[in-house]
Parts: structure tokens; C-alpha cells; sequence
């Protein structure tokens, strides 16, 4: 099999020639730009101090670039918007340095100059003369959103406010879309994972709006969560408008993109901490499942996409929910939370979900164990949610700044290693009924 066919065989529940990994083809599936060119280094893909591009400057996250995919065996690649996070494209490359030395080329737009206490502040659309809408602290890895919330007069909010960073799209980005496309179902054999945007309802990583010069309506990560009670209907009725301009646009995209493209990210909304979910099944059924429902349905009325959801945390009561609504794919699958066994998620979901992620936790054991114990774990994950198919390998989440790269060459030897040693069809067949 190709990259393309591997991809597609899990994704329709049949056995591969071997586990396909991902790295970097969403923005929750990568790796922060320090241990990009860690392992980059250890691969001799590159001369000392070569830098490494950081293409979302949101998390820091390293260019996955040809020849490392290549080297890992990377099968999947993503096609992502024009602008990142902070609303600026990654173009006018220049060099910059981490607070922790390594070299990185950053987009012209990020902003390189210190305050005076040595943060970092970032500007939406690169606009200095808007509120900062991003700050690194001094000696950090990431950006933290900056919440620029105007005083709510709640006989005047208007679900419009909330609206702002939706709508139509315009002619210049579906003709962009569609030449990413081709050229990557041209050049490459991989699978293409799309990123349009504006199907995630509720993401807390987007209320704050980074990407905005001056938001408006709610845009406070605590006053939201809370007004999806105490502001119901406004809510739904954002989500509502939402829909509608989504369910426009993906009408336009399919005609752009066709059948390039095989996976489409929905939603990064999470649902789950570590213990158990922070809402009811009830409460998702209420606010969120119609509208995933509705997009899910046209998707798979209308094109041959998979669609994925994003979602961390404990999520195991909520999963039949999120079947229902439509998904084919969940990630990051949080092995480590509450009720998130991968045994226990292979056997009650493994014939309905593809799980995409799990391979390796990165809260513990990828920074802090041994490179023998995330051999041990890569190796009991695969042998967990291969069977059968449904199963492509990523960790849990980003890696994260500070992996040891002797556990980054262990991760990715022991998925070379153990991704091949699949059980008969016949044995998968059984295992995965």
C-alpha cells in the first residue's frame, strides 16, 4: 500500500500493510518547533543551528517538513487555512531564536521584540496599534491568549458580535484551497487532512479570537463557558448561524477540493477533563449535537470525507453521543484519563470510531519516562488498536517542549518496528467483531 491506501484501509476498518502515523497534518497533532529540530538533528536531516520554521506560532508547532516525513514514515499531510491563529500568513520567513536557543524562522508578522520584563506580545493580523492579543512570558515555549473582553450589556448582545470571524469565503481562498489540493494529490502519495475552519462550535481555543484586532461579544473563556447556561439561547443561537454559513461554505470547498481531500477536521471543542467530562451527555445532546449532526450529515450525504473531532480529556460517557452525531474519527484519545483504557475504547467503540492518536501519552510517559518505557507503551498501544483497522498513530496531543529526543527516536523506531507486526486478517477480523 501507499500512504494514501493505508490511510483509507483504517479509515474504512480493514487491516493495513502497516499502522499509519500522522505527524503535524492537524494542528493538534504535531510538534513543538524545539523538538523539531531536535530530531531533525539526530536524524542528520541538517547542519547544526539550521532552523527550523515554526508554522503556528499559537503553539509553536515545527514545520513537518518532506524529508522528515519521509524518514519516519509519515502517511498523512495536511492542508491548512491561509492564516494562522493570530491572523497572519506564514510568509517573509526571517530567523528568530526560542528562549531556549534553538533556531527557528518565524512568518514577518510575528512579533520578535521584548517588553521590557522580556515577554513576548503578539498583535492579531500582526497590527501593533491593536491590543496585544498573545503573550509568551519570558523564558516560556507558548503563547497564552490575552482575553479582551469589552463590559457585557446583555440588553444589547447581539449573537452577531459572536459572528464576526464567520463567513462566506471568499473566491481568493477557495481558489487557494484548490491549488493546495492539487498539488498535494499530485506530489504526494499521503493522505490529505483539510483544516477549513468554521465548522468547530464553541472551540475555547477560538472564542478569545487571537486572530481579531478589536472582538466583540463574548469573548471571555470563563463567561462563555458559563453563558452556555446562563445565556442559552444566545449561545444556540450563535451556533445556529454558524451552521448555516458553514453548510455555504462546504458546499463551496467540496466543489474546490472534490475527492483530494479524505479527512476533514471539525471541531477542536473539548468536552473532557481529566476525571470525567465537565458536561453532561444531556447538555451535549442539547447545545452541541444537533449542529455537529447537521454538518456531519451533509458531509456524508455529499462527499467522501471522513470527519474528525478533537476533543481531550475523559470523553468516555459522551462517545455514544459523539457516534451518533456523526463522527468517524476522535482524537487525541487520552489514554491516561478516566475511563479512557485503550482496551476499554477498542472494545466498545472500535467498529465505530477511528482513533487517531493514543499512541504514546504526552503528559508522562513521552517527557518524563524512559526511552525503554515509551518503547513498551507504543508497542502495547499498537498491539491495542490495530487490530482490524481504525487505529492511525499519533501521540496524545502536540508534543510537547522538552521531550527528550532519545525518546522522540524511540517513539518513532518502535512504530516502525511493531507498526508491521499486524495479526493475520482472520485474527483481526475476530478481534475488532
Amino acid at each position: 500500500m501507499n500512504s494514501r491506501q493505508r490511510v483509507q484501509a483504517v479509515l474504512e476498518h480493514r487491516q493495513p500493510d502497516r499502522v499509519p502515523l500522522d505527524l503535524g497534518a492537524t494542528p493538534v497533532s504535531g510538534m513543538h518547533a524545539s523538538c523539531v529540530y531536535l530530531l531533525r538533528q539526530s536524524l542528520g536531516l541538517d547542519q547544526p543551528m539550521t532552523p527550523v520554521k515554526v508554522v503556528e506560532p499559537y503553539q509553536m508547532l515545527g514545520e513537518i517538513a518532506p524529508d522528515l516525513m519521509e524518514s519516519l514514515g509519515v502517511d498523512t499531510v495536511g492542508l491548512g487555512r491561509r492564516e494562522n491563529m493570530f491572523g497572519y500568513e506564514n510568509t517573509d520567513w526571517r530567523p528568530w531564536t526560542l528562549f531556549d536557543g534553538t533556531p527557528v524562522l518565524v512568518p514577518g508578522d510575528f512579533n520578535t521584540q521584548p517588553e521590557p520584563n522580556g515577554d513576548i506580545l503578539m498583535y492579531p493580523q500582526g497590527d501593533r496599534s491593536a491590543p496585544a492579543s498573545g503573550r509568551m512570558p519570558r523564558g516560556g515555549y507558548y503563547f497564552d491568549t490575552i482575553i479582551r473582553q469589552e463590559p457585557i450589556d446583555d440588553d444589547r448582545l447581539d449573537p452577531q458580535d459572536n459572528m464576526e470571524e464567520f463567513g462566506p469565503l471568499s473566491d481568493e481562498d477557495l481558489q487557494y484551497f484548490a491549488a493546495e489540493a492539487d498539488r498535494l494529490h499530485r506530489q504526494t502519495d499521503k493522505a490529505i487532512v483539510a483544516n477549513f475552519g468554521g465548522t468547530a462550535f464553541g472551540d475555547i481555543a477560538l472564542v478569545p479570537a487571537p486572530f481579531l484586532k478589536h472582538p466583540k461579544g463574548i469573548r471571555d473563556v470563563e463567561e462563555w463557558y458559563v453563558s452556555t447556561v446562563t445565556r442559552f439561547d444566545y449561545v444556540r443561537d450563535v451556533f445556529r448561524r454558524q451552521a448555516e454559513l458553514a453548510l455555504a461554505n462546504l458546499g463551496r470547498l467540496y466543489e474546490a477540493v472534490g475527492d483530494r481531500v479524505h479527512v476533514v477536521y471539525m471541531t477542536g471543542t473539548d468536552f473532557g477533563a481529566q476525571h470525567g467530562p465537565f458536561i453532561s451527555p444531556a447538555a451535549y445532546r442539547r447545545l452541541y449535537q444537533p449542529f455537529h449532526h447537521r454538518l456531519n450529515d451533509w458531509v456524508h450525504q455529499h462527499t467522501p470525507w471522513k470527519t474528525f473531532i478533537h476533543t481531550c480529556g475523559s470523553v468516555v460517557q459522551l462517545l455514544p453521543d459523539i457516534i451518533e452525531a456523526g463522527f468517524d474519527i476522535l482524537n487525541p484519545v487520552q489514554c491516561s484519563a478516566a475511563g479512557m483504557a485503550a482496551a476499554t475504547l477498542k472494545a466498545r467503540f472500535g467498529n465505530r470510531l477511528t482513533f487517531w492518536g493514543g499512541g504514546v501519552d504526552t503528559q508522562s510517559t513521552l517527557p518524563f519516562g524512559t526511552a525503554a518505557e515509551v518503547r513498551r507503551q507504543v508497542r502495547e498501544r499498537i498491539e491495542t488498536f490495530a487490530p482490524g483497522g481504525g487505529f492511525v498513530f499519533n501521540t496524545v496531543h502536540n508534543v510537547q517542549a522538552n521531550t527528550p529526543v532519545e525518546n522522540l527516536r524511540a517513539l518513532y523506531d518502535a512504530v516502525r518496528e511493531f507498526g508491521g507486526r499486524l495479526p493475520p486478517r482472520e485474527a483481526a477480523s475476530t478481534q475488532s467483531s
